[in-house]
């Protein structure tokens, strides 16, 4: 990881800044002396105390999300997410480096994705940071982002980046911790959140067993983020998919039905399948501002 994307963080004990780590160091240290492990894969784990109380995705979960990913399925949302950071970014204008937070990063599929886009793009001193509260997850994230600091963190919790720091926070299928988004936020960035619309994937999730998109999800957002945010703008993106029967059954574990799928019946279900089912895959992207401090 870059020391540059560390200068955004802050210890979770004392909330003061790290100091700059050597290559092949272990150890990631505030000023205040509290370390945490960095593991060999690249990721460092901040979690204190007790931990957290939420169940992170498994490692089959999280290599049939890598399977998937990796099979350019949703290489149409990577682009669209691409273009919409880099206008952000293009129509702020910051000073300095700049920075994405990517909250509940996973495998850094997309992140990855969003910072090759950015560099082909001609955009210089973007800084990045993953968190996920999967180990399993973040081993894959370091990989494809060995720049960027991965961390293990509770989305639900005050985030260990400091105040008016992020110019960007990504928010792809992942917790929407409001108050803390318009704390690391500038106030000229942006949060991106992603979100399956009620027809996504419907023709294979019965057979998949996957769960059901609650139909006022747009509303549920907008209330989550409610006196912190206000919508700029959505787009939504919609991709027409032919899936093999593996494709099926990895999309069904990567998700949040994964962590209640019995993988032995899945893989009996989708055995049944055409060797090709199609499905579409339906996203909103939206775009929020904070709302002014007062």
């Amino acid at each position: 990881m870059e020391n540059s994307a560390l200068d955004a963080l802050i210890c979770p004990v004392c909330g003061l800044e790290f100091m700059e780590t050597l290559p092949g160091e272990t150890v990631l240290a505030c000023i205040d002396g509290h370390s945490f492990d960095i593991a060999r894969q690249g990721y460092a784990n901040l979690l204190t105390g007790h931990g957290t109380k939420f169940a992170q995705d498994t490692a089959e979960m999280v290599a049939a999300r890598d399977a998937f990913l990796n099979a350019g399925h949703y290489q149409p949302l990577a682009n669209a997410l691409a273009d919409i950071t880099g206008a952000v970014l293009d129509g702020g204008r910051p000073t300095g480096r700049r920075l994405i937070l990517d909250a509940g990063t996973g495998t850094g599929y997309y992140l990855q994705q969003v910072l090759a886009r950015l560099g082909d793009g001609g955009r210089l001193g973007i800084d990045s940071v993953g968190l996920d509260i999967s180990k399993f997850a973040l081993r894959r994230a370091a990989r494809r982002n060995p720049g960027t600091a991965n961390l293990v963190w509770d989305l639900w919790r005050p985030l260990p980046v400091a105040a008016g720091r992020a110019d960007v926070v990504l928010v792809i299928f992942a917790p929407r911790n409001a108050a803390e988004f318009a704390r690391v936020l500038k106030q000229s960035g942006r949060l991106v959140v992603v979100t399956p619309r009620p027809e996504h994937l419907a023709e294979i999730a019965r057979p998949a067993g996957m769960l059901g998109i609650q139909p006022e999800k747009d509303a549920a957002l907008a209330g989550a983020l409610a006196g912190h945010f206000e919508l700029v703008e959505y787009r939504d993106e919609s991709i027409a998919l032919s899936l093999a029967p593996q494709d099926v059954r990895n999309v069904a574990l990567m998700g949040p039905a994964g962590h209640h799928l019995d993988a032995d019946a899945l893989a009996r279900s989708v055995e049944g399948l055409p060797e090709r089912s199609a499905a579409t895959a339906a996203f909103r992207i939206s775009v929020f501002r904070p709302v002014p401090k007062s």
